[in-house]
């Protein structure tokens, strides 16, 4: 809990940075996910009732309670996505890493989910791994970004 605690220091154990700490907690949890007994730590280190804080968590979709790859691959979902492909996009990558959405690699690299628009309209259909967005994706292009998320890991 020493990690834990160096995180609630550093957001001067404030109830108004919950959401940044939850997000500093999962990405330490090296599953991208919130344990219970760490929820439980923060609430009780903050001072709020247990339920608030599982309400904030299963509020967001960036937060999970349940173990998710090391690169969660986020398949918008949006209109303009839709339209120009995204449920081809998601049946690639089902294909390609041998998994459904919602659905987690054996080896614990990767997690496809669907998600509400991140705002790449301008390059649907587009997923989102981390922070960084791919769009107008093909088969070959899908491959790419793949191969080298693996070759990183």
């Amino acid at each position: 809990m020493e990690r834990i605690d160096g995180i609630l220091e550093k957001y001067r154990c404030s109830q108004e940075n919950l959401i940044q700490i939850m997000l500093e907690l999962q990405a330490l949890s090296g599953k991208n996910y919130l344990p219970k007994e760490w929820v439980e730590y923060v609430a009780d280190a903050l001072e709020l009732p247990l339920n608030k804080v599982f309400g904030v968590i299963t509020f967001y979709a960036m937060f999970s309670t349940e173990p998710r790859g090391k690169y969660l691959i986020e398949v918008c979902k949006s209109g303009p996505c839709h339209v120009t492909g995204s449920e081809t996009i998601e049946e690639l990558l089902e294909e390609e890493l041998g998994i459904k959405c919602s659905e987690t690699t054996p080896d614990g690299l990767f997690t496809i989910e669907q998600a509400s628009c991140f705002g790449a309209c301008d390059i649907s259909p587009a997923i989102k791994i981390g922070a960084k967005t791919y769009g107008n994706l093909t088969r070959d292009s899908l491959k790419e970004i793949i191969r080298s998320y693996r070759e990183e890991a």
